[in-house]
């Protein structure tokens, strides 16, 4: 590769970065170049940690033939420890060296158990490379980029190929982490803030002070008895309840499009938002009723293995609130508030006293459209904090779930 055909990859990996693409598309891109400069590859992979709650970090295959670059997600288990501790960048990690570099034969292929596969598919040599992160460049687990080249070139890559290799690669790495995390950003803040709530802090809707008046179904759930169980049962008991049972709200609450703006030990406070206020109340409903078939699965397989059980209480209201930025200069909060959420919240403590694990407001009652008639009355009630007494309602217990 000369000068003049470097200059222009570089500029080429750095538009990439500075324009925000993929790693898959970056990736892809890079090698296609390095082809069209008539350097022999044949398949490339790069990996590198994240910062994600239930996945380690990522890796993305280039292979020459193939039309799709693939992505694989790998995470903290044994197995997936056992396997990277058999590959060749552990030996990176492990010696500190940058750099490993092999031909691939009969004999060689027994070093490491991705030699076998590579060799047995035609590859004649392979490098494997570490560019590593300064300490304050590290976030988490990410603390380098990992990437391997090979080539099926009978004579293998010359020393100039690798010599390429190891100017260029920093700069794909650099990209590569610049992509990484944008995505880490991503989901800290839809994990911790909620989803819509996420996308709009991220959107540049951080300001002190300033909130949408919106209109919203509110979701107020909690666990019954949690209270008890956690004075009952052993301490490292606890969390694993706490995140069975939210696995199984959150996920129904998600699956019919509501956004969960805050975990409060055991309750969970969500919203559901459309154009139309009786499509918000229909999807909430629906989400009521997958999250009480989930937290039953739960209960059951809790139950078999002598695990203490629960259920969940729930409100349901809808109303006008205030969406946004709320809290001191240092410590903000984007969620909700308003009247209607106070409300929310007394109608789900009231769940307690009338003997039902769903109360519906009034005006979610009247707003809710096709599945009014799968409602009952539980009577009239004053709601502490509220000024008005109103009707409540839960779902026909002989109505069907579908």
């Amino acid at each position: 590769m000369d000068d003049s055909q470097f200059a222009e990859l570089a500029e080429w990996i750095t538009s990439t970065g500075l324009a925000g693409r993929t790693e898959t598309a970056t990736l892809e891109g890079f090698c296609e170049r390095l082809l069209a400069f008539d350097l022999p590859l044949a398949r490339a992979t790069v990996v590198i940690d994240t910062l994600h709650p239930i996945y380690e970090g990522r890796a993305f295959t280039w292979k020459r033939n193939s039309k799709k670059t693939a992505v694989t997600e790998y995470g903290r288990s044994s197995e997936d420890m056992q396997r990277w501790e058999r590959s060749p960048f552990y030996r990176l990690e492990v010696s500190g060296d940058s750099l490993l570099r092999r031909r691939l034969t009969a004999e060689s292929v027994t070093e490491f158990p991705i030699f076998s596969d590579l060799y047995a598919a035609g590859m004649t040599e392979y490098v494997a490379m570490v560019n590593r992160f300064a300490a304050e460049g590290i976030i988490g687990d990410m603390d380098c980029v990992y990437s391997s080249w090979a080539t099926d070139a009978s004579e293998g890559f010359q020393n100039a190929d690798v010599a390429d290799l190891n100017r260029l690669v920093p700069l794909l790495a650099l990209t590569v982490k610049s992509a990484a995390l944008a995505r880490i950003a991503a989901t800290l803040v839809e994990t911790y803030l909620g989803r819509d709530a996420g996308r709009r802090v991220l959107a540049g809707h951080i300001s002190r002070g300033v909130a949408d008046r919106i209109d919203a179904v509110l979701w107020f759930s909690d666990l019954r008895n949690y209270t008890r169980i956690t004075d009952t049962a052993a301490p490292e008991e606890i969390i694993p309840l706490l995140d069975d049972y939210a696995d199984a709200i959150i996920s129904a609450i998600h699956e019919r499009k509501g956004d969960v703006l805050k975990l409060m030990g055991d309750g969970v406070l969500a919203i559901f938002t459309a154009k139309d206020r009786g499509r918000a109340c229909e999807a909430a409903l629906a989400a009521a009723v997958v999250a009480r078939r989930s937290v039953a699965e739960v209960n059951r397989s809790r139950a078999g293995e002598g695990l203490p059980v629960t259920d969940m209480y729930l409100g349901l209201h809808v109303g006008e609130v205030f969406y946004g930025n709320i809290g001191s200069k240092e410590r903000l909060d984007f969620t909700v508030v308003g009247p209607a959420v106070n409300e929310v919240s007394r109608i789900a403590s009231l769940c307690r006293s009338v003997d039902q694990p769903l109360l519906i407001s009034s005006a979610f009652a009247s707003a809710v459209g096709e599945s009014r008639s799968r409602l009952v009355s539980v009577g009239r009630y004053a709601l502490r904090g509220v000024g008005r007494s109103q009707d409540l309602f839960t779902l026909d217990p002989d109505a069907s779930d579908d």
